[in-house]
């Protein structure tokens, strides 16, 4: 007589299913949902920022006013990264932290300008 072949325990038993998820696994859950999207969302929009301070600093410097603009642009981005990071983790928006989305713009107008 054949024994039944033994499932491997990473794979799924469709004659044992899980069981249901306690409040603090599911809270667990979300919590670690919360802060990889708020990497995702925050690291892809300061690197649209860090582009367009390196497009000001590769355009020609007779063009002061576009480096200019631009460097402030990627500044704005910055503040709208930290903030959507914020919003994600249903913190409040306003914050002094903010003033690291500014970096950009600093580290821009330096070069720029120099």
């Amino acid at each position: 007589m054949q024994q039944p072949q033994r499932r491997s325990k990473h794979l799924i038993d469709p004659s044992a299913p899980r069981k249901r998820a306690t409040p603090e696994e599911v809270a667990r859950l979300e919590r670690v949902q919360r802060t990889v999207l708020s990497v995702l969302v925050g690291t892809t929009i300061f690197h649209l920022a860090i582009g367009l301070v390196l497009a000001a600093v590769f355009i020609d410097d007779s063009e002061r006013v576009a480096q200019v603009g631009l460097c402030v642009l990627g500044g704005a981005f910055g503040v709208v990264a930290l903030a959507s990071a914020f919003v994600i983790h249903r913190r409040q928006v306003l914050s002094p932290w903010l003033l690291l989305g500014l970096v950009p713009t600093v580290v821009g107008l330096v070069v720029v300008l120099r």
